[in-house]
C-alpha cells in the first residue's frame, strides 16, 4: 500500500466577476497517495516548492473563456492551476525521473499529479535560486525576452517606455533595453517602486502614474522627441496617452493589459486609434507560450547575464499556501514589489 500524505489545496469557490477577494477562495486539507494510478500512465507526481502569482490568472477566474482564444477558465471546487517549481516524487514518463527539479504547470497544492508532463521543463542549472524559475528564468522572463527582442526589434539608442515596469516582466524588459544601449523610462504605482526602477534596475528615469493627472503631459516630459518602443502591460488610459507620444514607425509589444482584467463587462475604450495609421505604428500582441519551443535560446541568453551580475531581480515572497489567495489578489492593487512568489515548501 502506497504511503498517504496530507495535501493542502487552494480551491476557487465560484467563477468571479469584478474584483476578486479572498472569500472567493477556500483552503482545504485532503490527502493523496504517493503513487501514480494505473489510469495515469505517463504521469508525474510532483511535490510543489514555489508557486507563481501572475496577472493572467485573473482571466481564468471568469466563467467563460474571456477574451477569446486565451486560457480556459478554472474549474470551481478544484485547485487553482498555475506555474511553479516542483520536485518529481514519482514518474512513469520517460523524460522525468524521481528527484528531478522541474518548472511548469502545476496545482496550488502541496502535491500535484500531473497528467500533462509536456507542460513541465527540467531544471538543469541549480546555481541560481530555484524560485528564479517562476520568474526571471521562467514564463515572465521569457515574456520579457521574446516580447522585447523578437517583437520590438530594438536598436541601440532608441527610446523605450514600459508600463507596470517594476513587475516581474517590466523590470526585465527595462534591463534588456539598457544592455542594448536604449534610453528607458518606466511607470509604477508607488514612490518605492519608482526608486527601485532608477536605483536597482538602472532605468534612466521613472514616474508614479498615480501622481500624474495628465499622462500625456507626463510622457512628453520624459520623451520630448517621442517613444520608439512601448512595452504594454496596462492598456486603457495609459495606452491612449502613449499613442499620442509614439514616434512614426514606433512599435508596441502587448503582453497584457492589467487595467482591464477586473472589468471585462465594462472595458475602457481607446480613443486615439487613428494614430496607428497616421504614425504607422505597429502593435503586436503575443502569448509567450508560442515561444516555448525556443526556451533553450532564452535560457542560454539570460542565465549567463544573471551569473555575471548584469541583471538585477527582485522577488516578493509569501510564505505558505494559506497566504496564496491574498498574494494573487494583491497583484491587482500593486501590493507586491517585484515578482510575487508563494513558498509551499523549503528544501
Amino acid at each position: 500500500m502506497a504511503e498517504r500524505v496530507r495535501n493542502v489545496q487552494v480551491l476557487l469557490k465560484n467563477h468571479v466577476n469584478g474584483v476578486p477577494t479572498e472569500s472567493d477562495f477556500t483552503i482545504v486539507t485532503s490527502s493523496i497517495q504517493l503513487q501514480i494510478p494505473d489510469d495515469c500512465r505517463g504521469g508525474v507526481l510532483l511535490k510543489n516548492l514555489y508557486l507563481s502569482c501572475d496577472p493572467y490568472m485573473r482571466i481564468r477566474m471568469y466563467g467563460k473563456q474571456e477574451p477569446e482564444s486565451y486560457f480556459e477558465p478554472f474549474t470551481p471546487g478544484s485547485p487553482i492551476m498555475g506555474l511553479g517549481v516542483s520536485r518529481v516524487v514519482l514518474s512513469s514518463h520517460p523524460d522525468f525521473k524521481k528527484g528531478d527539479l522541474v518548472w511548469g504547470s502545476t496545482g496550488w497544492e502541496e502535491y500535484t499529479l500531473s497528467k500533462s508532463p509536456e507542460t513541465l521543463y527540467r531544471i538543469l542549472d541549480t546555481d541560481v535560486p530555484l524560485s528564479y524559475y517562476t520568474g526571471i528564468l521562467g514564463m515572465p522572463g521569457a515574456t520579457a525576452y521574446f516580447g522585447f527582442h523578437d517583437i520590438c526589434s530594438p536598436k541601440r539608442g532608441e527610446t523605450v517606455f514600459i508600463s507596470a515596469a517594476s513587475g516581474a516582466v517590466g523590470q526585465l524588459v527595462g534591463q534588456f533595453a539598457k544592455l542594448l544601449g536604449c534610453y528607458v523610462v518606466g511607470s509604477a504605482g508607488t514612490q518605492e517602486k519608482v526608486d527601485l526602477l532608477k536605483n536597482k534596475f538602472s532605468f534612466d528615469d521613472a514616474f508614479n502614474y498615480k501622481e500624474e493627472h495628465d499622462l500625456n503631459a507626463a510622457l512628453k516630459r520624459y520623451f520630448p522627441d517621442g517613444i520608439d518602443i512601448y512595452f504594454e502591460n496596462v492598456g486603457g488610459k495609459m495606452l491612449d496617452a502613449v499613442l499620442l507620444n509614439m514616434k512614426r514607425g514606433g512599435r508596441i509589444s502587448a503582453c497584457g493589459m492589467i487595467s482591464q482584467y477586473n472589468r471585462f463587462e465594462e472595458l475602457e475604450g481607446v480613443k486615439n486609434l487613428f494614430l496607428f495609421v497616421s504614425k504607422e505604428i505597429r502593435l503586436e500582441g503575443f502569448l509567450v507560450t508560442t515561444y516555448f519551443p525556443q526556451l533553450q535560446k532564452f535560457t542560454d541568453a539570460v542565465l549567463p547575464l544573471i551569473k555575471e551580475g548584469k541583471l538585477a531581480y527582485v522577488e516578493d515572497f509569501s510564505d505558505g499556501l494559506e497566504t496564496a489567495p491574498a498574494a494573487l489578489i494583491g497583484l491587482f492593487s500593486g501590493r507586491n514589489v517585484g515578482k510575487q512568489v508563494v513558498i509551499v515548501a523549503r528544501e
